[in-house]
């Protein structure tokens, strides 16, 4: 792991998420498919799955989850522009024909009744997935939360910044990282002032599999 002297200078609370429970999969915020393991669930998601080929590969399922309540929650990507975020009219012409297969699949007693729907969208501060999504959100600056060894003792610590991405390499499975020049890493430069020499030359090598979470960093 390449990693320069004095880290802690970038590294601070400051980073801390709000979102503890987040992480990749869980059918939310970190995408993927969470079934509740109700007798229908899995029929839902078929049929969201065709709602989102009528869509002629322009919409694709970023996170689907179902409730023991009889709730879906879908989150939708739009695959053909670079930052995946459907318009409105998106989330809405999926939302009608979503509910339009459900109604159908009630009627017909194949999912259960009185199904609440929720459509939105990944969200700003999307999770990236390792190792598919490095190259889509290669220019934008990311939240990563990952797992170095310690020095003196050899045990894993848990670290964290706001990063660009340098280069990654699918064969090594590993992450060169050098600093993102947002506001939270500029002030440590001093208020007002632009990153500095050190800072603009720091990197840090991750392989993929110390990487706990990776997500869009919005400074809004």
């Amino acid at each position: 792991m390449i990693d320069n002297d004095d880290d802690d200078d970038f590294f601070e609370e400051e980073y801390t998420e709000d979102e503890t429970e987040l992480y990749v999969g869980d059918g939310a915020g970190g995408g993927g498919i969470s079934l509740a393991g109700t007798w229908w669930d899995k029929e839902a998601l078929l049929l969201a799955e065709d709602v989102c080929q009528s869509f002629g590969g322009d919409l694709g399922i970023y996170a689907f989850k179902t409730l023991s309540n009889s709730s879906i929650q879908v989150r939708i990507e739009r695959l053909t522009n670079k930052s995946g975020s459907p318009s409105m009219e998106d989330i809405e012409a999926f939302s009608v024909s979503y509910r339009a297969k459900l109604d159908e699949a009630e009627l017909a007693r194949s999912v259960a009744e009185n199904i609440t729907l929720e459509v939105s969208s990944p969200g700003v501060e999307r999770v990236v997935r390792i190792p598919q999504d490095l190259d889509r959100f290669k220019d934008r600056s990311l939240y990563v939360k990952y797992v170095t060894e310690v020095a003196d003792s050899g045990k894993l610590s848990e670290a964290d910044g706001v990063f660009r991405l340098v280069s990654f390499d699918m064969e090594t499975k590993c992450c060169i990282w050098g600093l993102a020049d947002v506001r939270i890493n500029r002030e440590k430069a001093g208020k007002g002032r632009p990153l500095s020499k050190k800072q603009r030359e720091w990197r840090l090598e991750t392989i993929f599999d110390s990487l706990r979470l990776v997500r869009l960093y919005s400074e809004i």
